[in-house]
């Protein structure tokens, strides 16, 4: 399964999003970046630029275009612990106008968690 994630400008959920993609046992992980930021980590990912100054439903467009064939399966993990409303909002419609299903996940003291 995919982990998909949005890397926001604030940095502090970085310690979150790290240990949710080392931990996970992912096929693929894709990073959303409004400014070419990355995570630091071992396992490979791909960073798609995306520009969140636009309103909300060319926010929605780009990431569907962008995302559109890089998702092999039926679903695809989730992480809306960086970013913003309009950016969670805009990824989900996406994923659900590809279509494709999400599950949200979180690392805890117990490992990765699917909510």
């Amino acid at each position: 399964m995919e982990l998909i994630i949005i890397l926001s400008e604030k940095e502090e959920n970085l310690p979150q999003l790290n240990s949710l993609i080392q931990n996970g046992d992912w096929d693929n992980i894709i990073i959303l970046s409004a400014n070419n930021k990355t995570i630091p980590t071992s396992k490979p990912n791909e960073v798609i630029q995306i520009n969140t100054n636009q309103p909300v439903l060319q926010l929605r467009d780009e990431i569907k275009s962008k995302l559109q064939g890089k998702i092999k399966g039926l679903e695809t993990a989730i992480s809306i612990a960086s970013g913003t409303g309009k950016e969670h909002m805009a990824l989900i419609s996406a994923l659900l106008n590809l279509p494709v299903g999400v599950k949200f996940v979180v690392y805890t003291s117990k490992g990765v968690v699917e909510l």
